[in-house]
């Protein structure tokens, strides 16, 4: 039986006037109105380029064991365990070696569009850092070495429509992570603020969310059946 772990992370944007003033002009350069300057900043967590990651959740679907690695700058935080989750605070990248460190024992990552953002902003973020991979995340699309929801449950883009995980989990009656108060648009507040430990939390809703999706895939969608 493969050992199975999910993943998730969450992210924030730099401070936008942290760039050099190229970088200013480049990440403003189709923004004309004072709508679009606000949403070129609030992007700016969509890239690894222009934010960092903030919590890295990993849990097992089988054990339902698991672990959020977290940033908590300037925020002493012991390391502390809720209902078999392990929370442990770090750098940036003493998250991701963490990570790496983790991952590598397990044959299935399992993710909801984490091929399209996780693992490339992972990757990235843990190249900046100079840590080098221990597991590859983006081989081949149709491998069970990283099965992606997203692109599962869209039959790998046969039906053109997409949705979010909100979406999914209404849809197939899971909780939703998204209605527990915090959504993905306010990490960067949350960080801001020092609110650390409910970033973590937050990330942990989504480890249970997409563990919940995955086993209704497995179970009524997959073909041939999980043996």
């Amino acid at each position: 039986m493969s050992k199975k772990i999910i993943i998730d992370i969450e992210t924030t944007g730099r401070d936008f006037e942290a760039f050099d003033d190229m970088s200013k002009e480049y990440l403003l350069k189709f923004a004309e109105t004072e709508e679009q300057i606000k949403e070129a900043k609030d992007g700016l967590a969509f890239s690894p380029l222009t934010g960092e990651i903030v919590a890295i959740g990993m849990l097992n679907p089988d054990t339902q064991r698991g672990a959020v690695f977290f940033q908590a700058p300037g925020s002493p935080q012991e390391p502390f365990e809720e209902e078999g989750i392990r929370f442990i605070a770090d750098t940036e990248a003493g998250i991701l070696q963490k990570f790496w460190d983790a991952v590598k024992s397990y044959d299935q990552v399992i993710t909801f569009n984490g091929r399209a953002f996780d693992a490339p902003f992972i990757i990235i973020r843990s190249a900046v850092h100079g840590i080098k991979p221990t597991k590859d995340l983006m081989g081949n699309r149709y491998s069970a070495s990283h099965t992606d929801l997203f692109d599962l449950l869209s039959f790998y883009g046969a039906v053109r429509r997409k949705f979010s995980l909100h979406m999914w989990c209404k849809a197939f009656g899971i909780k939703s992570p998204k209605e527990e108060g915090v959504t993905g648009h306010e990490v960067k507040d949350l960080f801001n603020e020092g609110r650390y430990v409910e970033i973590a939390r937050y990330c942990c809703g989504d480890l249970y969310a997409t563990r919940e999706l995955f086993d209704r895939w497995n179970r009524f969608m997959r073909f041939p059946p999980a043996p």
